[in-house]
């Protein structure tokens, strides 16, 4: 009798396991839309899909060569020491009143910044497990890195540069 209940029991998990595996990958997968649902209204200019993609890119690239500063309060630092960069900010952050002031501080210092709908996404693009509110590209790393290829380097410095030179173009003029 005991081995009937361990083979049943088996089976049930064996049915249960891909039905589990397929409900996180469609709960993660959010499309665009979706999560456009939850950005703020103040979240000007938006990434749109395709730009949101590049941008998320090119922040993974960043995370690996350490060329990034993340969070509110090191961003700020970075911004009010001059540091040059892209700024990359969370859409869905609540209450946005925590990021409000950076792109006050992005525009007096003339440095792009973007919104992206998730702070998960974000978060993900900076190769950490928490979510992330806002993110500083810098264009060359903090400390070299003796690791780096240079072919590697100067695909990031290509980048980085046309993806701010578009950032750039859709900045809003005050």
């Amino acid at each position: 009798m005991a081995k009937k209940d361990k083979s049943a029991k088996a089976e049930k998990a064996t049915e249960a396991a891909p039905a589990a595996e397929e409900a996180p990958a469609a709960k993660d997968e959010q499309s665009y839309e979706n999560k456009i649902k939850f950005v703020s209204v103040i979240a000007k200019p938006l990434a749109d899909e395709k730009l949101c993609k590049k941008v998320l890119k090119l922040c993974k690239k960043a995370s690996k060569r350490k060329a990034i500063r993340r969070g509110v309060k090191e961003v700020v630092k970075a911004l009010r020491k001059k540091q040059k960069g892209i700024c990359v900010l969370a859409g869905d952050i609540s209450p946005i009143d925590v990021l409000t002031h950076i792109p006050i501080i992005c525009e007096d210092h003339q440095i792009a910044y973007i919104y992206v709908p998730s702070k998960e996404d974000l978060g993900a693009a900076a190769l950490s497990k928490r979510p992330t509110s806002c993110m500083l590209l810098l264009q060359k790393p903090i400390k070299a890195l003796a690791t780096e290829d240079a072919a590697e380097a100067k695909e990031y410095e290509e980048t980085f540069a046309e993806l701010e030179a578009k950032l750039k173009k859709s900045m809003p003029v005050f």
